[in-house]
């Protein structure tokens, strides 16, 4: 008898997890985590137990969770040890750990953690030395005073805006302005869904010129003791993230142009703001909307332990269940439907995560480069036309280097050029960064809200409750916001339309698929050749929509045309974060022999993680499959039984005079759609089937893609199978 092969044992460990998502040489963040656990499954939890989110004021209770924040090093992390923080360099992957770990439990708690964090995020980037000096520094905790809390004011009440960042009502006009100081502004700004102002002091806000002496628009900091009103306006009468404070504030204040965010100049009388509102917003959301596309994921994941738990228990305590009986130890698991479902939430989740994680890591990699760059083109004097030809020429030299690279003897001197260049590894990261993020952002949040929803069911009518374990419940209405904030799903497909054209990206995507080929042919198991397969399909048909016209001889590929760049878009997102979900698994089977202390759980976690892998490539295909062939065959017209096209058929009389020519012609010929014999009758459908073969490479690549889904049904049992025997905890470990 052959020995069973390892099974899943029990739900992945930290340490396990902490190696599949690359921070495992970390020991600061392994502490952080640590830290913002305790706090999340603690004293945030307790709160959303005790009812907390039943009110949309700002309740002590909930103030409370700032004192918490503060000693767990949770408000710090985002600063610079200089300014009181403790991590060294970039922080994006530390920040996603904490919103992660927050949202576990409740994403409230998360929300104002890193509203905090973007309230002061416009002077981290784009502030002067001096207001990063004096803001960073007041923004840590200290003894003897208080640290300041921000708030970050873009949304407005403006009719059928909301979330448009390129129109302002909120202005900014010159109050007075003596010779040899500093001009004094005033500020009107109405804010609409502002988190943390229900306690902040300190607001960075957008506003417009509404004075021929400003040009443009800018950011500005405000102040609680700023001369004129600060007014923190009514709570937001939410459904969803009740744990943090969201107002629609109004301020009518007098502040000195030194709080223009990032400074100015003056030109012929006139302030210039060394960086418009836009151009600050683009620099800060790049990298925050990572954090908020992993706090879904956090909710997928943490969705699984209460859910096993509930299937399992779902039958004890009845006459029906005798213990020792499958139906006693299994209850709903018995059920294949049941397990299937579970397997997709808990695939999503984990490739949300993969995606999430790995933008993250991303960021914390562009961000010297970024600087690099930057001090270049300063140095340089490279700013408007002169900056854009340049990463033009970056982005050339960048696709040369990947060339190079794939080449079985290229040119050593020349690629060693390229690959030691930082501003050419620029241009390669930050190709790849400008699609991660708002994929992260759209993919993580929109189809992690519906896979919520299938969480939820599978915990039946327990799952809409307030005491639901886990408070799946609460977690699914969340997810509704999150898919909304930083930017609802129409803005990141509106990004990833113009950023995944990018050639830089195109030739790095094309050299994914090769690799995933390579990958394929060790781990046949892990989905990635079928991946490959459905990426290369959904390049051709990128490619084929550039350059394709609709019945009408309209382009198809076009900025106005969304109904064709916005499905395009959400195909990349199943694929990258396929993609990714199988990089993190190889990676954690090359490196766990060099942690020990997953020895005994890698057996049986390993192939089980493989398994989802395989399944989610399936879904991503299935997906692409669907979409692709919806847009290459969409906007052909269908023929039609017209009189012209009838006067193409041929007769019965006329297939007889062929049939001299053309032996066999007249028996062959009567099978097809071109033949109507001399009655004149068709066949009982809309009209000739469509010509198609312009578009056979399509099918080609269709069908092989079809093929490729081979094995991964048994791959979906395995994880089942798996999903069945793994062991939990008896009880949820929060609230604690």
């Amino acid at each position: 008898m052959a020995p069973s092969s390892p099974t899943l044992q029990t739900l992945p460990s930290d340490e396990l997890r902490a190696i599949l998502w690359r921070f495992s040489d970390r020991y600061d963040l392994s502490m952080l985590v640590q830290s913002a656990r305790a706090v999340a499954r603690g004293p945030v939890a307790r709160l959303v137990a005790n009812g907390a989110r039943n009110s949309h004021e700002w309740t002590d209770e909930k103030n409370s969770l700032l004192e918490v924040f503060d000693s767990s090093g949770i408000t710090s992390v985002f600063l610079e040890p200089a300014y009181g923080g403790f991590i060294e360099g970039p922080k994006n992957l530390a920040m996603a750990l904490v919103a992660y770990e927050l949202s576990w439990v409740d994403a409230g708690a998360a929300t104002f953690s890193l509203a905090g964090n973007l309230g002061l995020a416009p002077i981290h980037e784009r502030g002067t030395p001096e207001q990063r000096d004096h803001y960073m520094s007041l923004a840590a905790p200290a003894d003897g005073r208080a640290a300041i809390r921000a708030a970050f004011a873009l949304t407005e009440p403006i009719p059928f805006v909301g979330v448009e960042t390129g129109l302002l009502g909120g202005k900014v006009k010159i109050l007075s302005w003596k010779d040899g100081e500093d001009p004094v502004l005033h500020v009107d700004k109405r804010g609409r869904f502002i988190t943390n102002m229900g306690f902040a002091n300190v607001v960075t806000a957008a506003v417009d010129s509404a004075d021929p002496r400003i040009k443009g628009s800018c950011l500005v900091i405000l102040e609680k003791g700023d001369q004129g009103i600060w007014d923190r306006g009514i709570p937001t009468r939410k459904l969803v993230h009740q744990l943090s404070s969201t107002r629609d504030p109004v301020f009518s204040l007098q502040i000195p142009a030194s709080r223009i965010v990032g400074g100015y100049t003056v030109k012929d009388g006139v302030i210039i703001p060394n960086y418009s509102h836009g151009e600050v917003i683009e620099a800060v959301f790049r990298r925050t909307r990572v954090t908020v596309g992993l706090m879904t994921s956090a909710k997928l994941l943490s969705s699984v332990e209460p859910i096993i738990r509930y299937q399992r228990a779902r039958f004890r305590g009845g006459e029906a269940g005798q213990e020792g009986s499958p139906r006693y130890d299994l209850g709903l698991q018995t059920k294949q439907d049941v397990l299937h479902r579970m397997v997709d939430v808990w695939a999503t989740g984990e490739a949300s995560a993969a995606l999430g994680f790995e933008a993250a890591r991303m960021f914390d990699t562009l961000d010297p480069l970024e600087k690099a760059k930057d001090r270049a083109f300063a140095e340089r004097k490279l700013t408007g036309r002169s900056a854009f030809k340049t990463l033009a020429k970056l982005g050339d030299d960048a696709v040369e280097l990947l060339a190079l690279s794939r080449e079985t003897a290229p040119d050593a001197a020349r690629l060693a050029v390229l690959r030691d260049d930082p501003l050419v590894q620029f241009a390669l990261l930050d190709a790849q960064a400008n699609v991660f993020c708002p994929a992260c952002k759209l993919w993580n949040t929109g189809h992690g809200a519906n896979m919520m929803r299938e969480a939820v069911s599978l915990m039946g009518g327990y799952g809409v409750t307030e005491d639901c374990p886990g408070f799946l419940g609460h977690k699914w209405m969340d997810a509704q916001l999150e898919a909304t904030y930083e930017g609802p799903e129409a803005v990141q497909r509106r990004q990833m339309s113009l950023t995944m054209t990018n050639p830089v990206f195109l030739a790095l995507f094309e050299t994914w698929i090769k690799d995933l080929r390579a990958t394929a042919s060790g781990r046949p198991e892990s989905g990635a050749c079928l991946l490959a397969s459905a990426m290369q399909l959904w390049l051709w048909t990128l490619r084929h929509l550039q350059g394709a016209t609709d019945a009408n001889g309209q382009k198809l590929y076009q900025s106005n045309r969304q109904g064709v760049t916005f499905p395009l878009a959400d195909a990349l997102c199943w694929l990258l974060a396929s993609r990714q979900q199988i990089l993190d698994v190889i990676n954690l089977e090359a490196s766990a022999p060099a942690h020990p202390q997953v020895a005994d759980e890698l057996p049986g976690t390993l192939p089980f993680l493989t398994s989802l892998c395989h399944v989610q490539a399936a879904r991503a295909a299935g997906e692409i499959s669907r979409i692709c062939a919806d847009l290459v065959f969409g906007y052909n017209a269908h023929p039609e039984w017209t009189d012209a096209a009838c006067a193409a058929c041929y007769g019965d009389s006329e297939l007889d005079e062929l049939e001299g020519i053309i032996p066999g012609i007249a028996s062959g010929a009567r099978g097809v759609d071109s033949f109507h014999g001399d009655t004149q009758t068709h066949p009982v459908k809309a009209g000739p089937c469509p010509e198609v073969t312009a578009l056979q490479p399509f099918l080609r690549l269709s069908a092989k893609l079809n093929s490729c889904l081979t094995g991964s049904r048994l791959a979906k049992d395995r994880a089942a199978n798996a999903l069945s025997q793994v062991m939990i905890p008896e009880a949820l470990d929060y609230p604690q």
